[in-house]
Protein backbone atom coordinates (compact mmCIF):
# COMPACT_ATOMS: atom_id res chain seq x y z
CA UNK A 1 0.00 0.00 0.00
CA UNK A 2 1.29 3.41 -0.96
CA UNK A 3 1.07 5.78 2.04
CA UNK A 4 1.53 9.32 0.56
CA UNK A 5 3.75 10.56 3.89
CA UNK A 6 5.86 12.96 2.34
CA UNK A 7 3.59 16.42 3.23
CA UNK A 8 3.58 15.24 6.63
CA UNK A 9 6.64 14.09 7.52
CA UNK A 10 8.30 16.70 5.72
CA UNK A 11 6.52 19.63 8.05
CA UNK A 12 7.43 17.60 11.51
CA UNK A 13 11.10 17.75 9.98
CA UNK A 14 10.78 21.32 9.40
CA UNK A 15 9.09 22.00 12.78
CA UNK A 16 11.42 20.23 14.55
CA UNK A 17 14.58 21.61 12.63
CA UNK A 18 13.48 24.78 13.74
CA UNK A 19 13.20 24.49 16.79
CA UNK A 20 15.96 22.98 17.31
CA UNK A 21 17.69 25.80 15.44
CA UNK A 22 16.26 28.99 17.60
CA UNK A 23 17.14 26.81 20.66
CA UNK A 24 20.63 27.16 19.92
CA UNK A 25 20.88 30.34 18.59
CA UNK A 26 19.45 31.43 21.86
CA UNK A 27 22.12 29.07 24.08
CA UNK A 28 25.05 30.66 21.90
CA UNK A 29 24.15 33.83 22.41
CA UNK A 30 23.29 33.32 26.28
CA UNK A 31 26.64 31.54 26.61
CA UNK A 32 28.84 34.31 24.49
CA UNK A 33 27.37 37.87 25.61
CA UNK A 34 29.18 38.70 28.86
CA UNK A 35 26.61 41.31 30.22
CA UNK A 36 23.44 39.44 31.09
CA UNK A 37 21.37 42.48 30.85
CA UNK A 38 22.70 43.35 27.93
CA UNK A 39 21.44 39.45 26.85
CA UNK A 40 18.20 40.56 28.06
CA UNK A 41 18.30 43.85 25.86
CA UNK A 42 18.67 41.77 22.64
CA UNK A 43 16.01 39.60 23.59
CA UNK A 44 13.43 41.52 25.15
CA UNK A 45 11.31 42.87 21.86
CA UNK A 46 11.04 38.63 20.91
CA UNK A 47 10.28 37.99 24.33
CA UNK A 48 7.23 40.45 23.67
CA UNK A 49 6.08 39.10 21.23
CA UNK A 50 6.79 35.43 22.28
CA UNK A 51 3.99 36.18 25.15
CA UNK A 52 1.82 37.63 22.95
CA UNK A 53 1.89 34.94 20.45
CA UNK A 54 0.51 33.45 23.85
CA UNK A 55 -1.91 35.59 24.17
CA UNK A 56 -3.39 35.29 20.94
CA UNK A 57 -3.55 31.57 21.30
CA UNK A 58 -5.34 31.98 24.39
CA UNK A 59 -8.05 34.09 22.83
CA UNK A 60 -8.21 31.76 19.94
CA UNK A 61 -8.99 28.56 21.93
CA UNK A 62 -10.98 30.18 25.15
CA UNK A 63 -8.68 29.97 27.77
CA UNK A 64 -8.84 33.06 30.11
CA UNK A 65 -5.57 35.16 30.74
CA UNK A 66 -4.63 34.86 34.89
CA UNK A 67 -1.07 36.77 34.67
CA UNK A 68 1.58 38.00 31.95
CA UNK A 69 5.09 38.41 32.79
CA UNK A 70 7.20 39.80 30.12
CA UNK A 71 10.25 40.59 31.80
CA UNK A 72 12.02 38.52 34.50
CA UNK A 73 15.02 36.29 35.54
CA UNK A 74 13.39 33.10 33.83
CA UNK A 75 12.34 35.14 31.09
CA UNK A 76 8.03 35.53 30.21
CA UNK A 77 5.45 33.55 30.40
CA UNK A 78 1.31 33.36 30.45
CA UNK A 79 -0.41 31.72 33.41
CA UNK A 80 -4.27 31.18 31.83
CA UNK A 81 -7.00 28.67 32.64
CA UNK A 82 -7.63 25.58 30.48
CA UNK A 83 -8.38 25.90 27.18
CA UNK A 84 -12.34 25.22 26.42
CA UNK A 85 -10.93 23.11 23.14
CA UNK A 86 -9.32 20.26 25.13
CA UNK A 87 -5.50 19.04 24.14
CA UNK A 88 -5.44 20.44 20.55
CA UNK A 89 -6.08 24.20 22.57
CA UNK A 90 -3.00 23.45 24.28
CA UNK A 91 -0.97 23.19 21.43
CA UNK A 92 -2.41 25.94 19.79
CA UNK A 93 -1.61 28.17 23.01
CA UNK A 94 2.14 26.41 23.54
CA UNK A 95 3.22 26.70 19.96
CA UNK A 96 1.60 29.62 18.82
CA UNK A 97 5.20 31.58 18.53
CA UNK A 98 6.08 29.05 15.80
CA UNK A 99 3.25 30.48 13.84
CA UNK A 100 3.06 34.43 15.06
CA UNK A 101 6.82 34.87 14.80
CA UNK A 102 7.48 33.99 11.21
CA UNK A 103 4.10 36.34 10.37
CA UNK A 104 5.35 39.42 12.61
CA UNK A 105 8.70 38.80 10.58
CA UNK A 106 7.21 38.28 6.96
CA UNK A 107 5.53 42.02 8.06
CA UNK A 108 8.59 43.66 9.16
CA UNK A 109 10.48 42.48 5.84
CA UNK A 110 7.19 44.06 3.65
CA UNK A 111 7.72 46.74 5.99
CA UNK A 112 11.59 47.41 5.49
CA UNK A 113 11.02 46.49 1.45
CA UNK A 114 8.48 48.93 0.80
CA UNK A 115 9.22 51.70 2.84
CA UNK A 116 12.35 51.63 3.99
CA UNK A 117 14.63 51.20 1.15
CA UNK A 118 15.76 47.64 1.53
CA UNK A 119 16.01 44.63 -1.28
CA UNK A 120 14.60 41.11 -0.57
CA UNK A 121 15.16 38.83 -3.46
CA UNK A 122 12.35 35.98 -4.07
CA UNK A 123 12.05 33.45 -1.98
CA UNK A 124 10.66 29.79 -1.94
CA UNK A 125 7.38 29.70 -0.05
CA UNK A 126 8.24 25.00 0.39
CA UNK A 127 11.59 23.55 1.61
CA UNK A 128 10.37 20.16 0.92
CA UNK A 129 14.23 18.80 -0.37
CA UNK A 130 17.54 19.51 -0.84
CA UNK A 131 17.16 21.16 -3.78
CA UNK A 132 14.80 23.60 -1.96
CA UNK A 133 16.89 23.93 0.51
CA UNK A 134 19.71 25.07 -1.52
CA UNK A 135 17.08 27.47 -3.74
CA UNK A 136 16.37 29.12 -0.08
CA UNK A 137 20.66 29.85 0.89
CA UNK A 138 21.54 31.58 -2.22
CA UNK A 139 19.07 34.68 -2.41
CA UNK A 140 19.64 35.17 1.49
CA UNK A 141 23.42 35.60 0.42
CA UNK A 142 22.04 38.06 -2.16
CA UNK A 143 20.29 39.78 1.13
CA UNK A 144 23.38 40.74 2.82
CA UNK A 145 25.35 41.67 -0.55
CA UNK A 146 22.02 43.84 -1.95
CA UNK A 147 21.79 45.90 1.48
CA UNK A 148 25.76 46.13 2.72
CA UNK A 149 27.71 45.97 -0.42
CA UNK A 150 26.27 46.51 -3.48
CA UNK A 151 24.14 49.90 -1.92
CA UNK A 152 24.19 49.89 2.10
CA UNK A 153 21.18 50.56 3.63
CA UNK A 154 21.91 51.35 7.25
CA UNK A 155 17.92 49.77 7.84
CA UNK A 156 19.18 47.01 7.27
CA UNK A 157 21.26 46.58 10.00
CA UNK A 158 17.71 47.41 12.06
CA UNK A 159 16.01 44.60 10.19
CA UNK A 160 18.95 42.40 11.02
CA UNK A 161 18.61 43.31 14.95
CA UNK A 162 15.11 42.47 14.71
CA UNK A 163 15.20 39.05 12.90
CA UNK A 164 17.97 37.41 15.89
CA UNK A 165 15.64 38.76 18.54
CA UNK A 166 12.68 37.71 16.93
CA UNK A 167 14.51 34.02 15.96
CA UNK A 168 15.62 33.64 19.42
CA UNK A 169 12.27 33.62 20.77
CA UNK A 170 10.67 31.08 18.06
CA UNK A 171 11.27 28.10 20.15
CA UNK A 172 8.41 27.45 22.51
CA UNK A 173 9.51 26.78 26.08
CA UNK A 174 10.17 23.47 27.98
CA UNK A 175 6.94 24.39 29.60
CA UNK A 176 5.27 25.06 26.43
CA UNK A 177 6.34 21.74 25.09
CA UNK A 178 5.00 19.62 28.11
CA UNK A 179 1.55 21.71 28.39
CA UNK A 180 1.58 20.96 24.12
CA UNK A 181 2.51 17.15 24.48
CA UNK A 182 -0.54 15.13 24.94
CA UNK A 183 -2.17 17.08 22.02
CA UNK A 184 0.50 17.04 19.69
CA UNK A 185 0.74 13.14 20.24
CA UNK A 186 -2.65 13.53 19.34
CA UNK A 187 -2.39 15.30 16.36
CA UNK A 188 0.61 13.23 15.28
CA UNK A 189 -1.06 9.83 15.57
CA UNK A 190 -4.42 10.94 13.89
CA UNK A 191 -2.07 11.92 11.22
CA UNK A 192 -0.69 8.38 10.75
CA UNK A 193 -4.37 7.08 11.04
CA UNK A 194 -5.72 9.42 8.32
CA UNK A 195 -2.53 8.50 5.77
CA UNK A 196 -3.07 4.62 6.55
CA UNK A 197 -6.66 5.04 6.27
CA UNK A 198 -5.94 6.31 2.50
CA UNK A 199 -9.56 8.06 2.27
CA UNK A 200 -9.19 10.76 -0.46
CA UNK A 201 -11.11 13.78 1.15
CA UNK A 202 -9.23 13.09 4.59
CA UNK A 203 -5.75 12.60 2.95
CA UNK A 204 -6.53 15.82 0.79
CA UNK A 205 -7.29 18.08 4.23
CA UNK A 206 -4.23 16.53 5.77
CA UNK A 207 -1.99 17.42 2.88
CA UNK A 208 -3.06 20.74 2.60
CA UNK A 209 -2.77 21.34 6.09
CA UNK A 210 0.53 20.45 6.46
CA UNK A 211 1.93 22.52 3.39
CA UNK A 212 0.34 25.41 5.06
CA UNK A 213 1.83 24.73 8.07
CA UNK A 214 4.77 24.00 6.62
CA UNK A 215 4.79 27.22 4.86
CA UNK A 216 4.93 29.08 8.11
CA UNK A 217 8.30 27.19 9.33
CA UNK A 218 9.84 27.59 5.90
CA UNK A 219 9.47 31.11 6.64
CA UNK A 220 11.07 30.49 10.36
CA UNK A 221 13.48 28.75 9.00
CA UNK A 222 14.77 31.65 6.31
CA UNK A 223 14.68 34.43 9.07
CA UNK A 224 16.59 31.59 11.13
CA UNK A 225 19.23 30.82 8.53
CA UNK A 226 19.66 34.82 8.35
CA UNK A 227 20.36 34.53 12.07
CA UNK A 228 22.50 31.94 11.64
CA UNK A 229 24.75 34.48 9.09
CA UNK A 230 25.16 37.47 12.02
CA UNK A 231 25.71 34.58 14.75
CA UNK A 232 28.49 33.20 12.65
CA UNK A 233 31.15 35.62 14.66
CA UNK A 234 29.72 35.20 17.89
CA UNK A 235 30.10 30.73 16.73
CA UNK A 236 33.85 31.78 16.46
CA UNK A 237 34.02 33.21 19.74
CA UNK A 238 32.30 30.25 21.55
CA UNK A 239 34.66 27.99 20.17
CA UNK A 240 37.57 29.95 21.20
CA UNK A 241 36.12 30.43 24.25
CA UNK A 242 35.74 26.40 24.54
CA UNK A 243 38.87 25.23 23.42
Amino acid sequence: MNIPTEPFLTVILLGTGVIIISLALDILWAQVIPLRSLYYAIRAPGVIVHECSHILGCIITGAKIKKVVFFSQEGGSVTYTPSKIPYIGDVVISTAPLVCIPIVLAGLTWVFSQFLGCVFPPLPLEVNSMDALYRLVIPIALLFTQNLIVRFNPWFLFYLYLTVTLVLSLAPSAQDMKNAALGIGIILIAGFLILVSSLPSLVTILESFSRLIGIGFTFGLMFEIIALVISSPLTILYMYKRF
